[in-house]
């Protein structure tokens, strides 16, 4: 099988490439299952602390295949919504394992983002775009809506209106608009790109694992969720976070610095 999706680990930094550059890196039904095992690997192992998501070559994600569209319009008329409602729980339990994966999560986007591969990114944490980078929700021109987030994601990020009209016309909007419209939170040089996503992934994941993944968790859900909520799902995890050993740990070390300054 090929290798539609790279995954190398260092110094507890995963990093997933998207390995399709002949196709900028189109999703197809193979790549989005091997994607989906990518993730879940990365969401099981405790020895992992973050994940860089990148693109093979110029693109980082140009979004679901066009022959695969082909295909399903190909298929008996009888069987084209049903085949397209699985299809689409795939696409939604890639998107919310990479939303939910419980450690920081950074898109370092190379090239055009576009569709899918826009709200790819945007299921991420974080964006740290190269000058190369560009996004566009190009769905329309298709005759389709954002099947990955989208209309979940970027309202978030650059507000209702804004949202709409980058749905709506399917315009395309360069890394530095991206900045200014807080679609993305970095920009970096094109050579140094991946890197610079690592190093603030290290950045991100260097405190307590458990608190981060519980932080994360409440956090996703925070603009749905009334203060209150937010409160009590904030003691319960508070409750977990007193009995890890990196709690105590940092509690003792913590009094032990305090007791040796005091002889």
């Amino acid at each position: 099988m090929t290798d539609l999706v790279l995954l190398e680990v260092a110094t507890g930094i995963a990093t997933l490439t998207l390995n399709r550059p002949e196709k900028r890196n189109a999703m197809n039904d193979e790549m989005r299952t091997q994607f989906i095992i990518s993730l879940e690997r990365v969401a099981a192992d405790t020895a992992i602390r973050a994940l860089v998501l990148t693109g093979a070559g110029k693109g980082f994600c140009a979004g679901g295949d066009i022959s695969g569209m082909q295909q399903r319009m190909q298929a008996p008329a009888g069987e084209i919504a049903f085949a397209g409602w699985h299809r689409q729980q795939r696409v939604h339990r890639a998107q919310m394992l990479l939303h939910s994966l419980p450690k920081p999560v950074i898109a370092a986007v190379n090239g055009a983002a576009a569709g899918l591969g826009a709200d790819v990114a945007l299921a991420c944490d974080f964006i740290i775009g190269s000058q190369f980078a560009s996004f566009t929700w190009s769905y329309i021109h298709r005759g389709l809506i954002p099947d990955g987030g989208g209309m979940y994601f970027l309202p978030r990020r650059a507000g209702l209106a804004k949202a709409k009209e980058l749905i709506f016309t399917g315009s395309t909007v360069d890394v530095d608009l991206a900045m200014a419209l807080g679609i993305v939170d970095r920009k970096t040089s094109a050579d140094t790109l991946v890197a610079d996503a690592q190093s603030w992934a290290r950045e991100l994941s260097h405190g307590s694992a458990s608190a981060l993944a519980l932080t994360k968790s409440i956090l996703n859900q925070s603009f749905e969720s009334p203060a209150d909520q937010v409160f009590k799902e904030g003691s319960q995890a508070m409750g977990i976070c007193y009995t890890s050993a990196e709690h105590r740990d940092s509690v003792m070390a913590f009094l032990a610095r305090s007791s040796s300054k005091d002889k």
